[in-house]
């Protein structure tokens, strides 16, 4: 079988026999993929670090019937930040599971894997809410997945004014007016609004370069969560 030179990330890894690893990891181009790494689990294995969960690298291997062996690996980013900070690491699990559930194999993921990666570096080395680095994952992360929300105006009337409202139904914001009317709408203040503007269109990377205060960032988080799990049709906590 032919070799392949790839990065990627690996999202999940299990045991398999006394000293292999079965993996999961996310590729740029080759999607998500199934590999096995041979003798991985001893202690003197150059394969020991790379293939930890959540390691970044790039990955030398071969395609077998069923999944790829990684033959060598060079280790880019461990997130190490992310493993001694419980709170981080169960907010990096949750965004993995996320990431497994909406990416599959022979499919281009560069977006999401940068996505993915910028989200996990702002959650590693910064001090930024971990929950409003969840809800721009996760809208932005909607963007990608074709549910992007109209934002331009309201989007029954077309009203570019007075817009106050989200709505769950209708995939956008909703003026005064029409927003009462839908009873799918969440409220939302001038800076809620903002925050989902510049989610939607900011380049990946400065899409976590804004904070928001506490009213606000409860808002924008009740707006995606809601949004996300629709949209998925899967209950995300």
């Amino acid at each position: 079988m032919g070799t392949v030179k790839t990065s990627g990330i690996i999202i999940s890894e299990n045991n398999l026999g006394d000293y292999d690893k079965m993996l999961t990891m996310l590729t740029p181009g080759l999607g998500k993929i199934s590999c096995v790494a041979k003798g991985a689990r001893r202690p003197r294995s150059a394969l020991l670090a790379g293939t930890q969960f959540l390691c970044f690298g790039e990955y030398l291997m071969y395609k077998g019937a069923n999944t790829y062996n990684i033959n060598s690996c060079e280790t880019i980013e461990i997130f190490y930040n992310l493993r001694t900070d419980l709170d981080k690491l169960n907010y990096a699990v949750e965004i993995t599971k996320i990431i497994r559930d909406v990416t599959e194999e022979n499919e281009n993921c560069y977006k999401i894997l940068q996505l993915f990666l910028n989200t996990l570096y702002t959650l590693s080395e910064t001090d930024k809410n971990p929950e409003l680095i969840l809800s721009v994952f996760k809208l932005k992360l909607l963007c990608f997945l074709g549910f992007t929300p109209r934002i331009e105006n309201c989007v029954n009337c077309k009203e570019k004014e007075n817009l106050r409202y989200f709505s769950l139904r209708d995939n956008g914001f909703k003026c005064e007016v029409c927003g009462k009317q839908d009873k799918s709408c969440l409220t939302m203040s001038e800076s809620t609004l903002n925050a989902i503007k510049y989610i939607v269109l900011a380049p990946a990377k400065k899409l976590y370069s804004f904070n928001l205060k506490d009213e606000s960032l409860n808002e924008l988080e009740l707006i995606t969560k809601l949004y996300f799990n629709e949209k998925l049709e899967k209950e995300y906590n």
